[in-house]
């Protein structure tokens, strides 16, 4: 679906100096103010620079005032008219209490935070300040006789709004849109003023994810003000305000609900849907209550499929038209569903989808919160499908609408976050739990989301076994997770756990599917593009070869736990480099993909561990692999191939206890010793190239049909490959074979598993033989 762009231009003409006086509580008191003002001068514009920021993006070259995110911001509700107020502001920052300011600090670019370089100011607030904005407009006189709309895709934090010298409005909440009907504010003749004024603590008590006044580590550059697009919109008296979109692939229908503010009980709605301009379901009814669209043709969205449906929208006062827009929709449901093991999963379209993502923070090195341009935000997610990830966590952070349509047109789906707080007091608990209703409700439409996260590693974590079934009842068409690593509540849709660098996997249970929330963190600092000398990551490389030979360890293991453990999503940390982590794959400001995008892709489908590896014996590594074992000493006969085993008890590899790092563990051992036996037949494949692949902690001994095969003291970290014994390996032959494995433990973890495998190298044309 194509939107629009602005049709009518923002006027220019000289500012005038402005003088305030006026008093101004914390909490938004009285204010009394002078003014005069205008709007820039074309040259004041081609003065405009953006800051000397640390590090910038490519597509900085390309932002200026004039085209400062030109696109429609609101893709899911479109009209035909509207105006872009992004540009060139004055703006000011003063004490919060009594003010006598003379003139403006200078002019800011909107919508960049002022702590940005593209704002052209690059300046950190505290919590004593107060941030001014000021431009003036003029209203096409097209709109006469329509209401007028002023529209913020997100202020952080705390707004106050003023036209023509009237105060119109508050908001309070860094990440959601809000408007103001300003028509009666309007002069409708020449220019009219607006003010704003915000007051961001930052490290109040406030949601504000991985904002910091003091970045370092994993906190970053603080946002402050409006971050995102400012823009009117005329709309009749009555028009629709809202639309909630729930695709009920069951029914092959849409439910429509279309909101209108307006108490007329005549009010009609009609509801089309289309597809490349042909018509494939209508429905019509009474606004404000829920409809079923339904389909002709079902064609249900995925990331490899993201197939979306036109929507138009006509609202009807008896048979006059009153109001129009036009939306888009896919259809997916996302669910909970056992396979056949029993394993409970996570099923998209009712099929097993294994979900391999990245976490996403959303920060730019020359926008902070705000990327550049538009082509930039799509750029990130262009190259997580190129690298062969389906998913993005969107971490702590909640984008701009345009950043949603661009997962629902490429095709990737997205967990997201709320934003952290403190949450230390009843007020900024109740503030919460408003920003979170406003995330639900103001995200809803989009099909890439699927879950819903609501706290992560304990931040901020409070009543997680009340919020959790709340989030569901307003959203049951999702999942929701009630606390993403550390601090699990055993409630929700998911159990998530967080390994660094990992992998590992929580167990599935009954009515929740196990992931891996963040895992990974494999740093590499890229000379001449990071944000200062200073740089970490949880587990540091040498170089990109390093790097690449790391990431294909752990995502060969990521598919195991996926194959054999229940594991249904795993999400490594991270897109990008951001300020001094060098976790990502790209760089912060996106000019070098630390590892080839197409290597990416081998490691993320697991083709590494599909071709590599002939399985004779399988371990747990496998699959549920079934041994005869026993914990008292079973003598010295044990490993021969007429011990008679029978009356010792039956479990499943590995065996160990579930905190040893690498372990599969498919039974609990927890004592000094432990003896394994098991049966494996053999076809009349050639056994030369057969190898050990095992893990033990600590001493083991492996025996192939009653010779020592391998034997090592102390622990491994993971599953490794090593060479048979000679005589062992002559002992293998086509029919029954057996193993038999002793390990001793004396503190610490404790695991054991071995099975038999013949690697498979590459040949010189890159094939695999």
């Amino acid at each position: 679906m194509k939107v629009p762009s602005s049709k009518f231009q923002v006027p220019s003409s000289k500012p005038a100096p402005l003088r305030r006086v006026g008093v101004w509580s914390l909490e938004f008191g009285v204010f009394v103010w002078l003014f005069a003002a205008g709007v820039l001068s074309a040259a004041d514009r081609s003065a405009w620079q953006p800051a000397a920021g640390p590090l910038m993006t490519r597509w900085a070259a390309e932002v200026g005032p004039t085209n400062a995110h030109p696109e429609y911001p609101r893709p899911q509700l479109v009209r035909p008219d509207w105006l872009n107020l992004n540009g060139l502001w004055n703006y000011a920052v003063t004490p919060q209490a009594f003010l006598a300011v003379t003139n403006f600090d200078g002019q800011i670019l909107v919508p960049f935070p002022i702590e940005s370089a593209l704002s052209g100011v690059m300046r950190r607030l505290d919590e004593t300040n107060m941030l001014w904005y000021q431009r003036s407009f003029r209203v096409p006189p097209e709109w006469s006789g329509r209401r007028v709309r002023l529209h913020f895709g997100a202020v952080d934090w705390r707004t106050r709004v003023f036209i023509n010298g009237r105060e119109i409005g508050q908001h309070r909440g860094g990440y959601d849109a809000f408007s103001f009907d300003i028509t009666d504010s309007l002069k409708r003749a020449g220019e009219e003023e607006i003010r704003v004024a915000v007051i961001d603590p930052t490290e109040g008590d406030q949601p504000r994810g991985k904002q910091s006044r003091k970045p370092e580590g994993i906190f970053y550059t603080p946002n402050s003000g409006i971050w995102q697009t400012v823009w009117l919109e005329p709309v009749p008296k009555n028009c629709v305000d809202d639309l909630r979109l729930t695709p009920d692939v069951d029914a092959q229908a849409l439910r429509v609900r279309v909101a209108v503010a307006s108490s007329a009980g005549s009010l009609q709605v009609e509801a089309q849907a289309s597809v490349g301009g042909q018509v494939v379901g209508r429905v019509a009814g009474p606004a404000n209550h829920e409809l079923s669209l339904p389909l002709s043709l079902m064609h249900q969205w995925s990331p490899d499929d993201p197939f979306l449906y036109d929507l138009q929208i006509t609202l009807k006062d008896g048979d006059q038209v009153v109001d129009s827009v036009s939306s888009y929709f896919g259809m997916r449901r996302i669910a909970l569903k056992k396979d056949d093991a029993g394993i409970t999963r996570l099923a998209l379209n009712d099929q097993f989808t294994f979900q391999i993502g990245t976490l996403d923070q959303g920060f730019w090195p020359d926008g902070i919160y705000t990327a550049p341009t538009d082509a930039a935000l799509r750029y990130d997610i262009e190259f997580l499908k190129r690298a062969g990830f389906n998913l993005a966590r969107k971490h702590v952070k909640v984008e701009p609408d345009r950043w949603y349509y661009w997962c629902d047109k490429l095709g990737l789906l997205v967990w997201q976050d709320m934003p952290s707080g403190n949450n230390t007091t009843p007020e900024s608990r109740t503030q919460f739990e408003v920003e979170l209703q406003r995330l639900v409700e103001g995200r809803f439409n989009h099909p890439s989301i699927i879950v819903w996260v609501l706290f992560n590693e304990g931040w901020g974590q409070y009543d997680t076994e009340r919020l959790t079934p709340w989030l569901k009842s307003l959203d049951p068409s999702r999942l929701v997770d009630n606390a993403s690593g550390w601090t699990d509540k055993r409630v929700g849709d998911l159990i998530d756990m967080h390994n660094y660098p990992g992998p590992e996997s929580p167990p599935p249970e009954a009515a929740r599917a196990a992931v891996l929330g963040e895992f990974g963190g494999l740093g590499l600092g890229v000379p001449g593009h990071t944000w200062s000398q200073q740089r970490w990551g949880y587990q540091p490389m040498l170089d990109a070869t390093v790097l690449k030979d790391r990431y294909g360890k752990l995502l060969d293991r990521v598919h195991l736990l996926h194959d054999s453990f229940g594991l249904s999503a795993a999400i490594y940390t991270q897109t990008t480099d951001v300020e001094t982590e060098c976790n990502g794959l790209l760089t912060y400001d996106r000019a070098v993909s630390k590892l080839n995008p197409a290597a990416l892709l081998t490691a993320n489908r697991g083709d590494n561990q599909k071709q590599l590896l002939r399985v004779l014996a399988p371990n747990a590594i496998y699959g549920r692999v079934s041994w005869k074992y026993t914990t008292s000493n079973p003598g010295d006969q044990w490993l021969t191939s007429d011990f008679n085993e029978t009356a010792w008890p039956q479990g499943f590899g590995g065996f160990g206890t579930t905190e040893t790092p690498g372990a599969l563990v498919g039974t609990i051992w927890n004592t000094p010793d432990i003896w394994l036996r098991r049966e494996f037949t053999l076809g009349s494949e050639d056994l030369r190239d057969a190898q050990l692949q095992w893990h033990h902690d600590e001493d083991a001994e492996i025996y192939l049909n009653g010779i020592l095969a391998a034997q090592a003291g102390g622990f491994s970290l993971n599953y490794f490959v090593t060479n048979l014994n000679p005589a062992a390996l002559a002992t293998l032959k086509p029919g029954l074979n057996r193993l038999a494995v002793h390990c001793h433990q004396t503190a610490g973890g404790q695991f054991i598993d071995a099975g038999i495998v013949v690697m498979r190298p590459p040949k010189t044309d890159g094939a695999v033989r």
